[in-house]
């Protein structure tokens, strides 16, 4: 299922929503445990886990994108910026596990929009197969597919 993407006065939201049968400290350490982190998203890492603090961006070239952690509520809300834009997580108890929204506030639609959505949309189904114990799906070709889906989504958008 496609993030319910939409325009705004101040430019664009993607709100993505994900149930797990899983605790909320367990999908809140996949966000923030360094460990865990990197089993989804390689390149992402928590540098101090605080308002103000940050979250690191390994470029692959020794290079690392310093991003400040706009808001955090221990097992609850972490958001920090994006490039240009913003990414937070909202995590809920709920009977029998718990509800994450990924939120991506985007200021301007380009070319690379789709692409992070499709990323984001497969970075979440691997946190759920991590969490239950499935095969992790095959990201480059899971990614192929919701890319050329999430471009046809933006398309009309594109600044």
């Amino acid at each position: 299922m496609l993030a319910n993407f939409e325009q705004t006065q101040s430019g664009y939201i993607a709100r993505f929503e994900r149930r797990f049968r899983h605790e909320a400290q367990d999908v809140w350490a996949m966000l923030t445990d360094n460990e865990k982190l990197t089993q989804w998203f390689g390149e992402l890492r928590v540098e101090e886990l605080r308002e103000g603090g940050a979250m690191l961006f390994d470029m692959g070239d020794g290079a690392f994108e310093r991003m400040t952690i706009m808001a955090m509520t221990p097992q609850a809300v972490l958001e920090y910026e994006w490039g240009e834009d913003r990414v937070r997580f909202e995590l809920e108890p709920q009977d029998e596990g718990s509800s994450l929204i990924l939120i991506e506030t985007i200021g301007t639609v380009t070319a690379h929009t789709a692409r992070d959505l499709a990323g984001w949309q497969v970075c979440l189904d691997v946190i759920a197969a991590l969490l239950d114990g499935r095969p992790i799906p095959q990201r480059k070709e899971e990614w192929a597919r919701q890319y050329a889906e999430y471009a046809k989504l933006t398309e009309s958008y594109l600044a």
